[in-house]
This record gives structure tokens, C-alpha cells and sequence, in this order.
């Protein structure tokens, strides 16, 4: 059976999705465009409003691809797992819903929506998956939904509460990706700092940690999503003095003024973060600091934008992402007052992000004439007869940037070189092999 599979939102979905097509991978065959598949699969996003929409576009062009070709299309992920009921209704043309909490039974819904005579029983496992990355990286997820209850957003309504996986089952995850040559392990979840509190009663990602540095092998590890008030001396400590850890810190912290922070009902403050992120810069200096903020949520006035300009100016991220306050439904900032409009978010989002395209400019020109030591490669840019490459400071799926690279010799994907910085943009390093 041909399969066309399409994965929106997160590394976290991306997994799922993964995971998704190993059930079915004994008999099906994947194919690039839709029009030659015989069954679409599309796993949704559902976190904000834009995520949505892009959801819901998605499934009516595939819905066009199905009239063509009478193809079956199986639509999964965040969307049906919230919105079910609605998008029955809506897009009637959808031969199947399936929600997340449905997944342990995948093989089973596409047995029946598909009419083989091979039946799919295989298991929705981590260790049996079709991989969309390439063959030096992989996701990890360590953990599944969340338990913080941050006002905006809407995970935990449908990701459900905090559901962490066992040590001896990541382990054995991860000991088979470096059996098979992968140098990059992401570590993934939701909230990567609480890992195990449900399993083991404690913060667990150290002992985790422990396990995993102790596998043989060529291989790093990449730490995605630290909730700030959890990134303690302990773990900054670790993360300094293993040679395996990537001296790398997504720390999302939303916004820096405290007033704000607590209506999100964030547990950290501003005091406690300008510590933390100053902390990190003494201890390791080589770290690459990356964050995600948020503007226009309820009770922000300008003076709150201009306070957290000049904070990010002061603790000077490598990276940053940013977006627009998303009112949800049914979470807490449903209850506040909901008064600054979409084009004066835009506008405060404009200003940020230009504050930050400075900052970022800045500290990239300071690479200039340095080496940056394993970094690998991920693609070749046919315009420019450069080589596209990434180190430790630039995570996965363009979100940091990268580094276009003049290779003295034909290179392959995944290779790692030394690279000679010689140019510098906000985003991306230019350079020369070493």
C-alpha cells in the first residue's frame, strides 16, 4: 500500500508521527506527493490559533487529493484530540479521526479503514519507527504531557497530565540510535526539567542523564525545553563538565517582567532568571543561550515591552523565538481581560524581534575568525556551491540558523569538520573548512 504522511507542529508530533509509520512500516511503501498514495495520513498541531488553521487548510487540499485519486485520508494528533466532535461536522470527508489517546490502537482503526488482508498489530513503540531525520539525529521524547498549568496554554487539555517514560526504556532507545551512527540525541518533552516526578517522586533528568553519558559510543546530547526554575547549579555542573552534554540552553521563559510572569502564572521571576542566565554565561562560557517569549498577553502595556527590550539586551540570547499571545479556550487567561489587539501585538512582536536581530548580529560578528570544531553537515546549497552545516549553538529544523561552509573536498551529510569562521549574519555563520 502506498502511504503519503504529513507531520505538522513540533518535534514532539514529529515523533508521534514516526512512531505512527512504524506500526505500518511491514507493508507500506512512502511516497513524496500525495496524488500517488493510496492513504494520506496527516498528524495536526492544535497549540495556537495559527497552528489550527494551517490544520485545517492542510486537510481540505488533501481532501482535493482524495476526490482525485480515492485515496483514504486518516487525519490524527492534537486537533482530533480536542476538537473531534467539531471537525466531524466540518470535514465530513475525513474517513477517520484519530485521537492521540486512540494511538494504541493505530494499527487496528487502519486495518479497518483501509480493508487489508494484512492486519496491523504491530505496537506504537519508541524503538520501532520509520525516521524523518536524517541519519545523524534523533528525537527523543522522554516524556508525554504536562504539568505546570501556565495560563495560556492549552497542552495540558490535550496532551493530558505529566506521563514520563522509564530510564531503562530511554536508555535502551538511545543505546540503539548509537548503534546505528547517531551523533545527535534531542532530548524532548514538554517540560524536560520535571522528567520523572511522576515515576520516581523527584526531579529525575540527572539520574537520567547519568545513564545516558554512560553509553558507549560517538555521541552528544542536546537538552530542548528547560523550564528555568528547575535548571539548578546541579545540572548547569553536569552539563560543564561532560564531554557528551552540548554546552546548549533552551530555556523558555515567556516574559521578564514579574507582574506578567504572574499572571501566566509562571513560577519563576525576573530577579531569579537574570541570575540564572548570568549564572550559565560565568560557568560555561562557551553556552548557547536560546529562549521563546511572548508578547500582548493580558496586562502588558508598552512600558512592560520596553522592560523586556532592555532585559534582553542585558542577558544578550543567542537565539530567541517569539510569538503573539493566542487566547485559548478553556484555559485561565480565558478569565482576564483580553483588551490589546492583534495589530498592536504585531507591532510589539516587530519590536522585539528587531531588538533581537541586533543582539544576535552582534554576537555572531565576534565569531568571526574562530573555529568551530565538530560541526556537521546537513545540506548542500546548489546556488552558492556551499555546504550547509550545524554545531552544537544551532538546533534542529532551521530554528537557530546554520553555517554555509567552502569545502576543501567532496563532503556527505553528516560528516563533521572543523570550520573557520569568515562572515556573519544574525542568523548564520559563513566559513571555511579547516
Amino acid at each position: 500500500m502506498k502511504l503519503y504522511m504529513q507531520s505538522l507542529g513540533c518535534a514532539k508530533n514529529q515523533v508521534d508521527s514516526e512512531m505512527l509509520l512504524g506500526v505500518l512500516k511491514d507493508h507500506v511503501v512512502l511516497v513524496n506527493e500525495p496524488l500517488q498514495a493510496e492513504l494520506l495520513i496527516l498528524n495536526t498541531c492544535a497549540f495556537i490559533e495559527p497552528a489550527r488553521k494551517e490544520a485545517i487548510d492542510t486537510i481540505f487540499e488533501l481532501v482535493e487529493v482524495k476526490k482525485k485519486t480515492k485515496a483514504k485520508l486518516v487525519v490524527c494528533g492534537c486537533l482530533p484530540q480536542r476538537y473531534k466532535a467539531e471537525i466531524i461536522q466540518l470535514i465530513p470527508e475525513v474517513d477517520r479521526f484519530i485521537q492521540i489517546d486512540e494511538y494504541g490502537d493505530f494499527g487496528k482503526i487502519i486495518t479497518n479503514i483501509v480493508q487489508s488482508d494484512y492486519i496491523y498489530q504491530q505496537q506504537f513503540d519508541p524503538l520501532r519507527r520509520i525516521y524523518a531525520t536524517p541519519k545523524y539525529m534523533r528525537y527523543v521524547k522522554i516524556s508525554e504531557g504536562c504539568m505546570n498549568r501556565c495560563a495560556f496554554c492549552a497542552i495540558p487539555l490535550i496532551r493530558g497530565k505529566l506521563k514520563s517514560r522509564a530510564i531503562e526504556d530511554i536508555v535502551a532507545e538511545v543505546r540503539q540510535d548509537v548503534a546505528e551512527g547517531v551523533y545527535e540525541i534531542n532530548l524532548i518533552a514538554q517540560d524536560t526539567t520535571k522528567y520523572g516526578y511522576d515515576l520516581y517522586h523527584k526531579h529525575a533528568l540527572l539520574d537520567l542523564l547519568q545513564e545516558l553519558i554512560s553509553i558507549e559510543g560517538d555521541f552528544k546530547i542536546r537538552l530542548l525545553y528547560l523550564y528555568p526554575e528547575l535548571v539548578t547549579d546541579e545540572l548547569i555542573l553536569f552539563i560543564k563538565q561532560q564531554p557528551k552534554m552540548m554546552k546548549y540552553f533552551d530555556i523558555p521563559i515567556q516574559h521578564s517582567e514579574d507582574k506578567i510572569l504572574k499572571a501566566m502564572l509562571r513560577r519563576s521571576n525576573k530577579n531569579m532568571i537574570v541570575d540564572l542566565m548570568h549564572k550559565i554565561r560565568k560557568e560555561i562560557p562557551s553556552a548557547t543561550l536560546r529562549t521563546t517569549l511572548m508578547v500582548g498577553f493580558p496586562y502588558e502595556e508598552e512600558k512592560d515591552v520596553d522592560l523586556l527590550i532592555a532585559f534582553i539586551k542585558d542577558v544578550k540570547f543567542d537565539h530567541m523565538g517569539a510569538f503573539t499571545f493566542s487566547l485559548e479556550e478553556n484555559t485561565l487567561a480565558c478569565q482576564y481581560p483580553n483588551t490589546i489587539d492583534e495589530m498592536t501585538k504585531q507591532k510589539r512582536y516587530e519590536r522585539l524581534m528587531e531588538a533581537q536581530m541586533e543582539i544576535a548580529y552582534a554576537l555572531k560578528k565576534k565569531k568571526i575568525g574562530t573555529i568551530v570544531k565538530n560541526a556537521f553537515i546537513i545540506d548542500y546549497d546548489e546556488e552558492s556551491y556551499l555546504y550547509v552545516a550545524r554545531s552544537e549553538e544551532f538546533a534542529p529544523d532551521e530554528i537557530d540558523g546554520c553555517i554555509y561552509v567552502a569545502a576543501k573536498e567532496e563532503l556527505s551529510i553528516g560528516q563533521r569538520i572543523d570550520v573557520k569562521i569568515l562572515d556573519a549574519d544574525a542568523y548564520t555563520l559563513t566559513g571555511e573548512q579547516v
